[in-house]
């Protein structure tokens, strides 16, 4: 007679997160004829350009253009577009670059100083204290012979200029929406970098997410009070999800004389921090709105990671580790981890990938199916004749079409608009225990763990530490220069400024036709589901599919 022992090790809590759709507008760009071998040539004088070792706007030979479909084009001095025929035209080689909102787009008049870093007994003995205006860092830096030079992002960085007074700066920072490792280490070195760097004593802390604005919900950070929250989990000044109001936010700001707004949050905070920017703009308000990324997912786009992704992956180790454990102490055991990766399977990926104790691996990216030839029912069986045992990783938001159409739950949202996932580990757990004991009549062991509220809520480690404190003070520079409505991160291993649209339109996620997942495959050596389309035709209703689809974040 055929029986199954299941136990189950949970940890869970609701999770959403926030967004909001916007446009941006991307300003005109200055480089020098230094910064590349082609020849400027005659255009229109402009006073406003940020970095103060020019005078004029020196468009190059280059097709610039921005993201938001306007391109740049070059004029005369009589305010008549260059003809791309003429001995002025455009060179092709398909150099773009990708610029970030300065202040001086709308404050002309704007007044600029020298940067106190100058006098910095740290940076006294760098070989070239301040970024080169003409510093610019390549999306893409694979790339062939001949093939167009490709977008670009200004390299962050200490300018030359700050185009704030020290002892007029009040800062602000905040936190909003989920948990992740290295919130307090960036709140920290924003602080810190403020203080030491810059000799910036006022700096507020907003307490409770974009609420706290309106809520009067503040306290004073200085050095002293920040200085060891880098080692506690989640945020020193508290988080919430929703609550944004862009009016009472500026409505704030301006009544308290702010004038520096750091946000830390995912992809709908960075969207609520760009229509802060814009409403600033629109007041005609000197205040430099910065962002730093933040999402345990990895799922921002552009840049190389986001802070936290590093220690997720070293602390799931724990979790598969105990599954390992568990399942090759028993007879036909069965372990499932589930981890975070709504629609990234990222930490999954380099988690398993990190193991080596793991049989396979299930991504959103990556579509699976149970019953047939080629499926994971018939995968798990062959393992445990082979080995005995199995360790399974699976993606928060993978196999979701299959969970909806079992518990026949579509469309339900959280308040922020985010569609709510089920739980699909308890639902894999279920139909494995059910396929081996009624259908293969086999015993196995299950057990499931699920860590995700355990790895949210811990410190970072050395690693995310490091990579905090380049994306805070890159902030920081990067608003004490005037620039405004960026976002920062690493781009190529070099931090860049990038327009905060640019970041949001779109998620970063596992490419699955891409060597990293090759390499996965071939490390568990499980299927690739390559029969997936067939199999769900026959299983899944299309409009189920479709309605899941079409369930995109719709508000801040």
């Amino acid at each position: 007679m055929s029986f199954i022992h299941c136990e189950t090790f949970t940890f869970t809590v609701m999770d959403v997160s926030i967004s909001s759709s916007l446009s941006a507008t991307r300003p005109s760009l200055s480089l020098s004829s230094s910064s590349f071998p082609f020849k400027p040539h005659n255009l229109i004088p402009s006073p406003n350009f940020p970095d103060s070792n020019f005078k004029s706007r020196n468009f190059l030979r280059k097709a610039l253009i921005w993201r938001q479909n306007q391109p740049v084009r070059a004029q005369n001095c009589n305010n008549s577009p260059i003809q791309e025929n003429s001995d002025s035209s455009f060179s092709d080689d398909g150099f773009v670059l990708e610029d970030v909102p300065h202040l001086t787009h709308f404050l002309p008049d704007l007044p600029s100083y020298p940067n106190p870093l100058q006098k910095s007994q740290a940076y006294a003995i760098v070989k070239q204290h301040f970024v080169s205006p003409e510093a610019v860092v390549a999306q893409k830096i694979v790339v062939k012979k001949d093939s167009p030079r490709g977008v670009h992002f200004r390299r962050a960085g200490p300018r030359e200029k700050v185009y704030f007074k020290s002892d007029e700066v009040r800062a602000c920072i905040v936190t909003c929406g989920g948990l992740c490792p290295g919130i307090n280490t960036v709140i920290r070195e924003i602080v810190c970098g403020l203080n030491y760097m810059y000799g910036v004593d006022d700096i507020l802390g907003i307490e409770g997410g974009y609420r706290g604005f309106y809520s009067k919900n503040t306290m004073t950070l200085t050095p002293k009070v920040v200085n060891d929250i880098h080692k506690r989990g989640g945020t020193f000044l508290r988080t919430s999800r929703g609550g944004h109001d862009t009016n009472k936010i500026v409505d704030n700001i301006q009544d308290r004389g702010i004038n520096q707004v750091y946000i830390i949050g995912g992809d709908g905070t960075q969207k609520g921090a760009a229509l802060i920017h814009k409403e600033v703009e629109k007041r005609g308000l000197q205040v430099a709105v910065a962002g730093i990324p933040k999402t345990i997912d990895n799922d921002i786009a552009v840049i190389d990671k986001s802070f936290g992704f590093d220690t997720a992956v070293e602390e799931a180790q724990r979790a598969i580790n105990a599954a390992h454990v568990e399942v090759e102490s028993v007879e036909n055991g069965v372990g499932i981890v589930k981890l975070m990766g709504r629609y990234s399977g990222f930490i999954a990926m380099y988690a398993t990938l990190a193991s080596r104790d793991v049989d396979c691996c299930l991504i959103p990216e990556s579509p699976f199916y149970l019953e047939g030839h080629g499926g994971l029912f018939e995968f798990i069986e062959e393992r445990l004749k082979e080995n005995g045992h199995m360790v399974i990783v699976l993606a928060e938001g993978a196999g979701q079409e299959y969970v909806t159409q079992s518990m026949h739950a579509v469309d339900e949202k959280d308040a922020s608009g985010n569609r709510l996932l089920l739980d699909v580990g308890l639902w894999l757990t279920q139909k494995i225990k059910d396929h081996f004991t009624e259908v293969q009549k086999m015993t196995i062991n299950l057990k499931y763990i699920d860590p995700t509220y355990m790895i949210r809520a811990i410190p970072s480690n050395a690693s995310d530490n490091v990579y905090c404190t380049l994306l805070a003070q890159s902030a920081v520079h990067g608003a004490m220069a005037g620039y405004t409505g960026f976002t920062v991160g690493p781009v190529n291993s070099r931090h860049a400024y990038i327009p905060i649209a640019r970041v949001t339109e779109t998620q970063n996620i596992v490419k699955v036709t891409d060597r990293m997942w090759a390499r996965l495959l071939a490390s568990t050596n499980q299927p690739s589901f390559v029969g997936y389309n067939e199999v769900m035709q026959e299983r899944v209703d299309k409009g189920t599919t479709n309605v899941i689809n079409n369930m995109k974040i719709t508000s801040i």
